[in-house]
């Protein structure tokens, strides 16, 4: 570094401060360890103290310091960490973008930047000045206190996204929580979600703090999913953050990982016993509006893993009911959030904020719009959105209900439900665990769901994926499987023998709908058990053949159940 000035210690942030001094300490330690590695190339910690001090000095020059905002455009590249951490060393704000996104969706998050660090994504104005880390060259600065650490965009009403603005009084309460997780130094810890997500900040700062490398991985090459499990197996982790969606898929790949934390989504307890036989696991809880993590259940201390644990150092949490009066304990509440690590609330947006950010005997809170139940020993049960109801059938259902009904059998890894967009019926899409028999799971998933669940919300599908589509977050994508599920069903056909204009006109009886597609499926169309016996025994009589509730579930279209129909007759005659 003896090309570089190194900063001058002006007022700062503590939080920033702390990430300035681990920096430097295991630049000091283990220089020539991987502190970043990304599909560009690695960097070690002696480069990335370096890169960091080059970057932000020629930041400084361009006129970035506390109230300007700086568009990370690095994407994922090796000098993605360097690049932010220049960025908060100066007091600015940093806007995490992803290249891959919508160019409107990046013109509206480039709104009141004031320079680009990195690459001109689509969408970003041609009179935007760009800074290029590789070639960064900076001199003295001072290092200064901001207000505003970074805005993350989340999804908005009518396709605008939300800027939530996250404090640096936040991100120190944050930094000073996951120094309490004691990871421990050495080895690497992967990365694959979008840069433009919170839950990139938590991989890469959880990782920094502990001295562990941070290896970006890229979920995706020109649009299309990859082989994830191959690529983390090639990385070999020591730990891993993950959304349940992508573990369900790659769980097998972790297996030298001494620590997996599960975040983003509700984690089966199928795939958490998987990972508790072979990991210490976190299963950590956090909206971006609370500063990336907010509670956390840690194996390790013999917290109860299938719950979201209780508050990390710093936070609060509430259970509330809809008047945001306190639940008693065993009863079902909103999720609310207070501490210091709260974000100001939403840029450009005032009564999303005040509804949103409430005060209750005092406490600034945040609603997560999330359902829980406080235990008594205090740990949290996570249920799910309390935003997912969907109407079907002219019935209001949670897909979460029915999601952790089917997440109850054993082999059930990870499930999503989803209203299929040809006809408007429940979908269930599952992974199942390895040694199991897609159609006797089938079978299984719909008997479980009868004993638990009414008539209206019984999957009309029950599909098993080897992995749930999931988008740039990590998070399942219910649109690509509707989609999916609406692909894969068979191309119709009009009934062509006897037997199947018989059975096509039995299905419009009993449906009060017409059928002339004997690929329709009884389901599908509306069916559930009740009207299952009415087609047995519709059948019967119009046919004379012992028909059964097990021959139809295994036949569901006209097509199937007209040849089994036949080869009863033929067994008969």
């Amino acid at each position: 570094m003896t090309d570089l000035a190194l900063p001058v210690n002006a007022a700062r942030s503590r939080g920033i401060g702390l990430l300035e001094d681990v920096v430097e300490r295991w630049a000091a330690e283990r220089p020539t360890a991987t502190a970043c590695s990304a599909p560009d190339g690695v960097l070690d910690f002696a480069g990335l103290a370096e890169r960091t001090t080059a970057i932000a000095g020629a930041l400084a020059a361009a006129g970035a310091g506390p109230g300007t905002a700086v568009a990370l455009t690095t994407g994922r590249s090796r000098l993605a960490v360097a690049s932010l951490l220049a960025v908060w060393r100066l007091g600015a704000t940093a806007v995490p973008l992803d290249e891959r996104h919508p160019a409107a969706r990046t013109a509206e998050a480039l709104d009141g930047v004031s320079v680009l660090l990195g690459k001109r994504p689509p969408g970003a104005p041609a009179d935007l000045p760009v800074l290029d880390p590789e070639s960064a060259r900076g001199g003295p600065f001072a290092a200064a206190a901001g207000e505003i650490a970074y805005l993350i965009h989340t999804s908005g009403s009518a396709g605008r996204p939300k800027a939530v603005e996250v404090t640096y009084a936040g991100l120190e309460t944050a930094l000073d929580a996951m120094r309490t997780l004691h990871i421990g130094p050495g080895g690497l810890g992967i990365n694959p979600l979008s840069p433009a997500f919170d839950g990139w900040l938590w991989c890469v700062l959880l990782h920094l703090l502990n001295g562990v490398g941070t290896a970006i991985l890229d979920l995706a090459d020109d649009g299309e999913h990859v082989d994830l499990a191959g690529r983390i197996a090639a990385v070999a982790p020591r730990t891993a953050s993950l959304t349940p969606s992508l573990l369900a898929s790659c769980a097998d790949a972790l297996a030298g990982a001494e620590v997996v934390v599960v975040a983003g989504e509700h984690c089966p307890r199928g795939l958490l016993e998987v990972l508790l036989a072979r990991h210490r696991v976190l299963n950590v809880y956090g909206p971006t509006e609370a500063t990336i993590a907010a509670t956390c259940a840690d194996s390790a201390r013999g917290d109860d893993v299938t719950t979201i644990g209780r508050p990390l150092p710093g936070y609060l949490a509430r259970v509330l009911d809809d008047d945001l009066r306190p639940v008693p304990a065993g009863a079902r509440g909103e999720l609310c959030l207070g501490g210091p690590a709260l974000a100001r609330g939403y840029r450009g947006d005032p009564e999303l904020t005040a509804r949103r950010f409430v005060t209750v005997d005092g406490e600034r809170l945040f609603r997560t719009g999330d359902e829980v139940i406080a235990r008594p020993d205090g740990q949290l049960e996570f249920l799910g959105r309390l935003d997912t109801q969907v109407k079907v059938r002219g019935f209001r259902i949670e897909l979460g209900e029915l999601e952790r009904v089917v997440e109850q059998l054993p082999a059930v890894l990870a499930a999503t439900a989803f209203v299929r967009t040809a006809g408007g019926t429940l979908g269930v899409a599952a992974v199942l665990a390895d040694g199991h028999d897609p159609v006797a799971g089938a079978l299984l998933v719909r008997e479980h769901c009868r004993t638990f669940l009414p008539e209206h919300m019984l999957p009309s599908t029950v599909d098993f994926v080897p992995a749930l589509p999931y988008d740039d977050r990590g998070k399942v994508d219910r649109a690509a499987l509707a989609l999916a599920a609406d692909a894969a069903r068979p191309a119709g056909r009009a009934p062509a023998t006897d037997r199947e204009h018989e059975v096509c006109a039995v299905f419009a009886e009993v449906l009060d709908q017409p059928v002339t597609d004997v690929a329709a499926d009884f389901f599908e169309l509306g069916g559930h058990s009740l009207l299952a016996a009415r087609m047995v025994a519709a059948l019967r009589k119009r046919t004379g053949l012992r028909a059964s509730i097990p021959l139809l579930l295994g036949n569901p279209n006209p097509a199937a159940l007209a040849a089994e129909l036949d080869r009863l007759a033929e067994v008969s005659a």
